[in-house]
């Protein structure tokens, strides 16, 4: 401390020196916060700067004596912190590479200012406080400072451990040197790949160096000796320097290894030695070999016998490089050799050549340098075309190596002509050469430049695809890392996308740039996807990041949101998914609002809500109650739009509403449509040229006839309507729209007139013509069949004897009859309401049987009457079930589990025993052996069915002959009916026990 300094301060007043000495401990602590190296270390001492603060603001304001040691505490506080102040500026504008390997002097530095002030703090008088708890501060923050101890990272520590090992080697190798400056470079955060800035921090260390005025020459040494043994690290020399080294040196060898000198071998094992050392002897011995000796106990040099008095070992560094330097040469002339060999067209020399390579390879990095200089890497290329898999698998091997610490080999490997293209042919042979092909593209890779290049080679991100399911866990562990590299680019992400993985596309559709958002969104739009990948793409969370984009103000974005949601929606479940998070709201606002700007938009949008439509026809949308629109307001705003759009939107809005007619909430959807005179819209679309909106309007027009609301059809279904149906049937190509068409004929009111305008259009030609071709598809064609049937029954009511002269004239009833057979339960359900409805009016229609004149019955046989209509009967002229041989099929109906179709048969059979054909019907029904099946039904789950066997029953057991045959089958049928029947059917089968003796007549059952 100088004197001038103290004295000056004696002409300021204590309250302005106590003011200056805070200003300026936290203009020190401003300046510390600013320094990123040593951070740590600088805010310690600051933490003890801000307690010394708050200790001199309470001094200011206590009465504390002016005296001299006082002001000298101070001045020493303020001349410190101003030293400390400096050092930190420093540390922010110096090189970091000096500051890192400065940063024990830095320390130093620092701890000497703090035990400086700590002895500033002790000069302040403390008998002259008033307030003993300041000095009681002042106390313990002394204790705490002459302790203070700053001290370099663990990082820091080990990377001047490397440099002060490297130094004391002297000749330490590249190896050590490329550690070393990666431990640098990591520290300071230098890009370890980035040539131009690590260039540029080193040329300012030397710089810094030569312009720093070192305390002695010693230091200047050591800096001197730190920047050679760094300069021996690839990164701070030139890929050509090095290569003309390299080849300097090899060009004065010869060609011929050199035998070792004796003095390389150790005395005990008679090998050459790797790391020498000798012991008090003066001989030199391999260190393990040495160090087993004397764990054996001996005590003896083992070359002299002479005893040791010291068993230290050190070691022999100047042999050890000899021999470094000696087997350098040999190795260098090893790989110079082997590469004409490989050239070779003798297979089993290159293997062994290649063999040889990869072990040099994996021995020493130097090794991989040497090669790199003499242009192995394009021959190793050469060779992944090699016919044998043993050289390719190798090659790869030996390429994986050099490209995996080197940057530059990465490029190098790269850029040979067809390099990528025959590594990703590799991946697609046998496991071990694909996984050295995965390998060496996982680690060209970590390469910016060549990355971008790997992504184009045709095949090669499906092929990484697959190897993601490899069974080798490995191989599938590279396999996602690489595609981690590759999806650093957008296009590869894409690709990939089209293999069929998804995770980086849906990462960039959530989290990336607008611009990459749109170009994944219109991908999915493109892409060809499975079921199975629509679904695993919402489970992953596509959908979100879809409705955030739909609901983008820009146009573009709406547009590929909507293409990618139209092309993902057609699974049911991603359609339900889509309607329970609200998709619908978004996709309705487009339709309504952008018919100007975007009809293309529009139309996607319709597509998409038909694909929702159809997602509410499963059973999990029954299960779960989910339905599209809930209100008529969304109803009527939708069917509008039919009327308002172009032919694409109509057709896609008609198939909407024809699937959500299917849905659980058909009903109400049906109801509210007829509501709203969508029979009148959908009668005029019914005759428009677009055939698929015409087919599309027909089906729709064809589930609104299903619920017998005849009054909403009379007003709007005319003569044109009919002809227009019925030209469908007969011209178009489209099988389910024919399906459609007949199923509206078959559901039309029951009406005489439209009757007639049917007949009068040909409609009974056509339907005769659905029953008996047999070349449509044939489940359309089953469909057909069965609206056909039904839209028949209209033609043969017993009221109308000329329709059904018409239909029995056509050939119709032998069809019916086989339907019984062939048929599909409703099939069979209206074939036998046709035939039932032929066989009442049979009676009226038989012939009666001529008597034959006496002279005339010598000669020919008696002519019989039906069994059951006792006259002459057939089937085009009386229509008789027993003419038509439907009997037996109507009575095997019964047997079948569709209580329709069975009660329409029984309904055909009992126009058998009707009346006074009671005796015969019921001779004839025994025969076929029908009873016992419609007894068969009073066990029948079905009322109705229960109910028309009864009535059945009553009337056959007034025969005598029918109860004995057949009450004891019936009588515990009909007692369970008694006891457990509603109140009709327990009157009517007591009555019918009462007929077999069971109950009497007075019994309280009736």
């Amino acid at each position: 401390m100088e004197k001038g300094i103290i004295t000056s301060t004696s002409l300021v007043s204590l309250p302005v020196l106590f003011s200056q000495t805070i200003h300026a401990i936290f203009d020190c602590i401003h300046t510390a916060k600013g320094v990123l190296t040593q951070r740590e270390n600088f805010e310690k001492f600051s933490n003890y700067m801000e307690k010394i603060s708050l200790i001199l603001k309470e001094l200011s304001k206590s009465n504390v004596d002016d005296l001299e040691s006082l002001r000298n505490a101070l001045d020493v506080m303020n001349l410190e912190i101003k030293v400390v102040k400096q050092l930190a500026l420093e540390c922010g504008t110096r090189n970091k590479v000096y500051l890192l390997i400065s940063c024990r002097k830095i320390l130093k530095q620092l701890e000497n200012c703090t035990k400086e002030i700590c002895r500033a703090l002790r000069l302040i008088p403390l008998d002259s406080l008033d307030d003993l708890r300041i000095g009681n501060k002042i106390s313990k923050l002394c204790k705490d400072m002459q302790e203070a101890e700053y001290s370099p990272s663990i990082v820091e520590d080990k990377i001047l451990e490397m440099i002060e090992s490297g130094i004391e080697e002297k000749n330490a190798d590249r190896c050590s040197a490329n550690d070393l400056f990666g431990s640098i470079a990591e520290a300071v955060r230098l890009p370890d790949d980035e040539k131009l800035a690590i260039d540029k921090e080193f040329e300012e260390f030397k710089t810094e160096i030569q312009e720093s005025k070192l305390g002695n020459m010693a230091e200047a040494r050591r800096m001197e000796q730190i920047v050679v043994l760094l300069e021996k690290a690839d990164a701070m020399t030139s890929y050509e320097g090095k290569e003309k080294r390299y080849l300097d040196e090899r060009n004065s060898l010869g060609t011929q290894p050199l035998e070792p000198l004796q003095s390389f071998y150790c005395p005990i094992t008679m090998d050459v030695m790797v790391d020498p050392v000798e012991i008090s002897s003066g001989r030199t011995f391999e260190r393990s070999a040495i160090e087993r000796w004397f764990a054996d106990g001996n005590k003896h040099c083992p070359s002299t016998s002479i005893q040791l008095d010291t068993l230290v070992l050190q070691p022999n560094k100047t042999l050890r490089q000899s021999i470094e330097e000696w087997r350098d040469r040999n190795k260098m002339i090893t790989i110079v050799s082997i590469k004409p060999k490989l050239q070779s067209n003798e297979e089993q020399e290159v293997l062994q050549s290649l063999c040889e390579l990869q072990d040099l390879c994996t021995e020493r990095e130097l090794h991989r340098e040497w090669m790199t200089f003499e242009g192995y890497i394009p021959i190793l290329v050469g060779l992944l075309s090699a016919k044998n898999r043993e050289i390719r698998t190798h090659a790869l091997a030996i390429l994986c190596i050099l490209a995996k610490d080197s940057h530059d080999n990465k490029e190098r490997i790269a850029k040979v002509d067809l390099a990528l293209e025959s590594i990703v042919r590799s991946l697609a042979r046998q496991i071990k050469e694909s996984k050295f092909a995965l390998q060496l593209l996982l680690q060209l890779s970590r390469s910016s430049s060549v990355r971008d290049v790997i992504g184009t080679i045709q095949g090669c991100i499906f092929l990484v695809v697959t190897m993601l399911n490899s069974d080798d866990a490995q191989a599938s562990e590279d396999a996602r890392e690489l595609l981690d590299n590759l999806s650093l680019l957008e296009q590869n992400v894409i690709e990939m996308a089209k293999a069929n993985f998804f995770k980086p596309l849906l990462q960039l559709l959530s989290s990336g740039p607008d611009d990459v958002r749109l170009l994944i969104a219109k991908t999915l739009s493109e892409i060809e996807l499975t079921d199975h990948h629509k679904l695993s793409l919402f489970e992953d969370g596509a959908l979100g990041s879809l409705l955030q984009l739909l609901s983008h103000d820009n146009l573009e974005m709406k547009t590929v949101a909507v293409g990618a949601l139209q092309n993902l929606s057609n699974l049911p479940q991603n359609g339900l998914q889509m309607i329970k998070e609200g998709a619908l709201g978004p996709l309705l606002e487009i339709l309504y609002r952008h018919s100007l700007l975007s009809p293309s938009l529009r139309e996607q949008v319709a597509v998409v809500i038909m694909h929702l439509a159809k997602a509410t026809n499963t059973e999990k949308a029954d299960h779960e109650q989910i339905s599209l629109l809930e209100s008529d307001e969304d109803i009527f705003k939708l069917f509008s739009l039919i009327s308002l759009t172009g032919p694409d939107i109509q057709r896609n809005i008609l198939q909407a509403f024809c699937a959500m007619c299917r849905s659980s909430s058909g009903p109400d959807i049906r109801a509210k449509l007829r509501q709203l005179s969508a029979v009148q819209v959908l009668v005029h679309l019914c005759e428009v040229n677009n055939q698929m909106v015409r087919a599309s309007a027909v089906k729709l027009f064809y589930c609104l006839t299903e619920d017998d609301d005849d009054i909403s059809f009379q007003e709007h279904v005319g003569q044109r309507c009919i002809e227009t149906l019925v030209g469908i049937i007969k011209t178009s190509s489209d099988e389910e729209e024919i399906v459609a068409a007949m199923g509206i004929v078959s559901n039309l009111p029951k009406d005489i007139q439209i009757t007639q305008w049917l007949l009068n259009s040909g409609a009974l030609d056509i339907i005769f013509a659905s029953l008996t071709d047999g070349n449509r598809n044939a489940l359309h064609k089953k469909q057909e069949i069965e609206n056909a049937v039904k839209a028949l029954c209209r033609f043969t009511v017993s009221t109308n004897r000329e329709s059904q002269k018409k239909v029995a004239d056509a050939g119709i009833i032998p069809v019916l009859v086989q339907l019984l057979v062939s048929g599909t339960s409703l099939t069979k359900q209206n074939a036998a309401v046709s035939l039932k409805q032929f066989s009442e009016s049979s009676t009226a229609l038989s012939q009666p049987v001529k008597k034959t004149r006496p002279f005339i019955c010598c000669f020919a046989a008696a002519e019989t009457g039906c069994p059951v209509h006792q006259g002459i009967c057939s089937v085009e002229s009386s229509f008789c079930l027993l003419e038509a041989n439907a009997v037996e099929y109507l009575v095997r109906i019964l047997g079948e589990g569709d209580f329709g179709a069975c009660e329409a048969s029984l309904d055909a059979l009992f126009t058998l025993i009707d009346d006074e054909r009671l005796q015969n019907g019921c001779k004839v029904l025994a025969k076929v052996n029908a009873i016992p099946p419609i007894i068969k039904l009073l066990s029948s789950s079905s009322i109705k069915l229960q109910e028309k066997a009864l009535w059945a029953l009553e009337r056959i057991f007034r025969l005598p002959e029918m109860k004995q045959t057949y009450a004891t089958l019936a009588q515990m049928p009909l007692v369970d009916i008694t006891q457990r029947g509603s109140g009709g059917m327990k009157s009517l089968a007591a009555k019918v026990l009462a007929q077999l003796n069971v109950l009497g007549e007075q019994s309280s059952y009736f």
